[in-house]
């Protein structure tokens, strides 16, 4: 009840704040043109023209976007945000900036009062970045009278963030809000006054939202690369202005760079952990470019994550706890789960975030089961609360473990790393022990996953699971999910799982314990499709029945493929295929 009643408050003040600022001075023009700096596709750019928006898990067919009825909040959240504006100067035709333009003005007409939902600050932010940084498209072609309501919406909306950036939430959207107002206090004839308090507002956000590490409290990989995408654009900005820079930016920038290259596999794409996904090919590399930081080697944890890595083969693993507060609403329960990518191709996966594809299929990507982790039937790791609003998902992670620990081993002949948690030990008394261990060739990833009930309260309790399961033993599943490329079969008669790459490489996957071996469907849930991609996992089904159980497994190269293999093959996110609008 009191979330519900501060969201309509914090609803209530945006809308009051937007009306305020229809007084606001309008801009006078541009201190200097900006020049683009996000990057977006052609083929979304011309699917758009035509007038196909596939935003959030929704396509929506229309020339006339303010008029329709979104289908979903996100959808809603990502037409007002007007990222979409990237791919539309990507196609860069006659068609696109005419359908750019258009809809522009048709905005400012229908909302550039104060109106609608477009009215928050990251929204706004987000909003009047795409504006600056295609300017030239958007006023190209036009009379200097048919470009002043762009300028007076342009005044309005910054006016509006330096009244609300305070109420963005933490991370991603307050730097959303506030790279916004930077970034317009500096480009736009008039709203100068805006300029120092928009660098120190962003500075004190760099000390306070970013962590020692150059994490985020949400532990979301993309969000991070979002953040230090902004803070690039930011520090473009005033290099440009030639005004001094806040030693906090710069400290900010220094620390998250190594972080996100922690966290990022062979194939250059980002861990899928808390709600994240791979990240816009390219946005890292340009960021690290702007920004201009040196490369160090390669930390071994950050935000939370644990790496290993060998020749080509990249592994990262969630070791840490679970996003606690208001970050616990999009985290997701995947203690000691692990991807794993070798060279140009992601093999194990997590399933990813369902946020697109509604709030059943939000719940679902959240859960132990949708990552490659040992889970016990019928439990995650960590368990779900109540969501204020529960038909747009985003329920709070709650009983989740106490704790979580982490220990590396460095020899000659590879890295090692033993993890636990106890986030079944309230449950079930049990707690999980992972053991992963890859050679420095990347060849061979050797596991051990165990349950164990380690002291006499935790027995106790899994004496009590026992007897009210009438001795049948608590049920618990090994899962291992594979990318959709990935073409696994069973082999040797169901005592081994081949997988096969786009690449050439062969993967085999064996086991020694207890259990039965399938496999089984799962998906694969990636922003901009319509629908979840299906995939495979293997699963390792297996019974506990005393108060340990442990299962052996390999996973392995099956011949010696070179370090460096020719794979020119463009990945589906990359290239963009035709079906990218189809629900395959």
């Amino acid at each position: 009840m009191d979330e519900g009643w501060a969201a309509r408050k914090l609803r209530w003040g945006n809308r009051r704040a937007a009306r305020a600022v229809r007084r606001a001075p309008p801009a006078k023009g541009f201190t200097s043109m900006p020049e683009p700096r996000t990057v977006g596709f052609f083929a979304k750019g011309r699917q758009l023209a035509s007038g196909n928006f596939l935003l959030h898990g929704h396509m929506v067919e229309t020339l006339h976007p303010w008029d329709i009825e979104p289908p979903s909040m996100g959808f809603a959240a990502e037409l007002h945000g007007m990222a979409w504006l990237d791919h539309l100067a990507a196609n860069g035709d006659r068609t696109a900036r005419l359908a750019a333009q258009g809809w522009v003005h048709d905005w400012i007409t229908k909302f550039g009062e104060g109106e609608g939902p477009g009215w928050e600050p990251d929204l706004t932010g987000r909003r009047v970045l795409r504006w600056l940084h295609h300017a030239f498209f958007l006023t190209a072609g036009r009379e200097a009278y048919e470009n002043t309501p762009f300028f007076t919406a342009l005044g309005r909306q910054t006016a509006f963030l330096a009244k609300r950036w305070t109420f963005a939430a933490p991370g991603l959207p307050r730097f959303e809000a506030l790279t916004g107002l930077l970034y317009a206090a500096y480009a736009l004839l008039g709203m100068e006054e805006y300029r120092l308090d928009a660098a120190k507002a962003l500075a004190r956000a760099c000390t306070t939202d970013i962590a020692e590490d150059g994490g985020l409290p949400g532990r979301n990989p993309e969000e991070v690369l979002e953040v230090f995408t902004l803070l690039s654009w930011a520090l473009s900005v005033l290099m440009d202005a030639e005004v001094p820079i806040p030693d906090a930016i710069e400290h900010a920038v220094a620390r998250i760079a190594p972080c996100l290259r922690t966290l990022r596999h062979a194939d250059g794409g980002l861990a899928r952990f808390h709600g994240g996904g791979r990240g816009m090919e390219g946005r890292l590399e340009n960021a690290l470019a702007i920004a201009d930081v040196p490369v160090r080697p390669m930390r071994p944890t950050a935000m939370g994550f644990a790496r290993l890595e060998g020749g080509r083969t990249s592994l990262l693993i969630d070791a840490g706890k679970p996003p606690s507060g208001s970050a616990s609403h999009q985290a997701h329960a995947s203690m000691l789960a692990f991807e794993l990518t070798s060279n140009r191709r992601p093999l194990i996966v997590s399933s990813g975030s369902g946020v697109p594809f509604g709030p059943e299929w939000e719940k679902a990507g959240r859960a132990t089961n949708s990552h490659s982790t040992l889970s016990i039937d019928g439990w995650s790791s960590a368990r779900f609360g109540r969501a204020s609003r529960p038909e747009e998902g985003g329920a709070p992670l709650v009983d989740g473990p106490s704790l979580v620990t982490m220990h590396r081993t460095d020899e000659r002949d590879g890295s090692s790393l033993l993890l636990s948690h106890d986030g079944y030990v309230a449950t079930h008394g049990l707690t999980h022990i992972r053991t992963l261990s890859l050679d420095h060739g990347g060849r061979v990833l050797l596991g051990e996953d165990s349950l164990a009930a380690l002291d006499p309260p935790h027995r106790k309790t899994f004496e009590e699971v026992l007897t009210r399961g009438k001795m049948r033993g608590v049920s618990y599943a090994l899962r291992f999910h594979l990318h959709p490329d990935a073409d696994a079969s069973l082999d040797l008669n169901g005592s081994a799982v081949s997988v096969a790459l786009p690449s050439g490489e062969i993967w085999v996957f064996r086991f020694d314990g207890p259990g039965r071996m399938s496999l089984e469907p799962s998906v694969y849930l990636e922003k901009g499709r319509l629908a979840p991609r299906p995939c495979q996992q293997i699963v390792v089904r297996a019974v506990i029945l005393d108060d340990s159980a442990q299962i052996n497994w390999t996973l392995a190269k099956a011949q010696d493929t070179p370090l460096a293999i020719r794979d020119i093959g463009r990945d589906d996110d990359l290239a963009l295929p035709r079906d990218l609008f189809t629900l395959e």
